[in-house]
Formats: C-alpha cells, sequence, structure tokens
C-alpha cells in the first residue's frame, strides 16, 4: 500500500535539517540584506530558474513587484521567463545562453541576479551567474547540497542538504517568502 504520509514525513526531515543548521539563517540574512542594498542603491532584482524552479523565480518576483503581505508600492524585480526571448536564443544559439543573454542586455552594477537551480549544475543558469560577475553584479543563489558549480559565482548561497528535488524546491518556497517578508519590513513598507 502507498502510504501519502510518507511525503510528509519527508518533507519535514529536510526542514528539520535546513533548520538545525544555523548557517543557512545567516545566509538568508546575508542574501536579504544584499537585495535591500540593491533596491536602495536604483537596481533591479533579476531572477531566472528552469521548470519549477522557473516558476518559484517568477513567484519571487511577483511578489516584490505586485503584493505580499500588504498593498505596498512596487519593487524593482523582473524573471526572465519571456517565452520569445528563451526560445530565440535558443533556436539561434543554444538553451545554454538564454538567461545570460537577458543578463548582457539589461543586467547593470548595481542589480542582483536571483538564480535557482536544485542541482547548482544548469548551464544555462551559471552562464548568467558568470555574466553578472562581468557586469559587477552580486549573485544570490539557491540549490541544494554543496551548490555545485553555481555556488562558485554566487556572493551567497543558500543550500538545501537534500538530492530530492522536490523536498529542496519545498525549502527554496519557504526561503523565498522569508526573503520578500524580510524586504518589506526592512524597507519599512
Amino acid at each position: 500500500m502507498i502510504s501519502v504520509k510518507e511525503d510528509f514525513l519527508s518533507s519535514q526531515s529536510v526542514l528539520n535539517s535546513f533548520i538545525h543548521n544555523e548557517s543557512n539563517f545567516q545566509h538568508i540574512q546575508i542574501a536579504s540584506d544584499l537585495l535591500v542594498s540593491c533596491i536602495n542603491s536604483g537596481g533591479k532584482i533579476i531572477s531566472c530558474g528552469n521548470g519549477g524552479s522557473m516558476c518559484d523565480a517568477m513567484h519571487f518576483t511577483q511578489e516584490l513587484s505586485g503584493f505580499f503581505n500588504k498593498k505596498r508600492k512596487a519593487l524593482p524585480a523582473i524573471c526572465i521567463s519571456d517565452p520569445s526571448h528563451i526560445t530565440c536564443v535558443a533556436n539561434d544559439t543554444s538553451f545554454d545562453f538564454v538567461f545570460s543573454r537577458y543578463v548582457e542586455s539589461l543586467g547593470k552594477e548595481n542589480d542582483v541576479l536571483f538564480a535557482i537551480s536544485t542541482s547548482g549544475k544548469s548551464q544555462n543558469i551559471i552562464n548568467a551567474a558568470k555574466e553578472a560577475k562581468k557586469k559587477s553584479m552580486k549573485v544570490v543563489c539557491l540549490s541544494s547540497l554543496d551548490g555545485a558549480e553555481l555556488k562558485s559565482y554566487a556572493d551567497i548561497s543558500i543550500c538545501v542538504d537534500t538530492k530530492k528535488t522536490d523536498r529542496c524546491q519545498e525549502v527554496h518556497s519557504i526561503i523565498i517568502h522569508t526573503i520578500i517578508n524580510y524586504i518589506e519590513k526592512k524597507l519599512g513598507l
């Protein structure tokens, strides 16, 4: 018999592991302060991810440019999710450059790239982070385990200690909500 409860217990285990590593909260605080600094200096947040991580990246920027806990001014955030851009670049070059081309065209020095890759090995996300560094942008990444190659291009990396993509994404969702809540409070919105 299939136990539905197993998924909840698995999720609880990964979340408990994350909660018991105090450095995770330090990383979230550093990332949140970096994003607040970006907004205060007139920069914007550009997010990216593949598949479910793109949905998380869209959710993150939508909560900033739209509303989260209360009605407030819109914050400068956009997700690289335009299908015409993605298919154009993928067709003309390769899928490895769909995010980096966007960063190349619109990224500025005071901006932050918010990059999500559950594996930390997605070449198109790594290329976006490399391009962001070329433009003197800051990079925040959400990943799993040790962050793999993506971590080496991040100013701050928040990693969920699991090999399971679904469990990682569940904790990423909590991290995203925590960061947005922090930004709203820190900006006094």
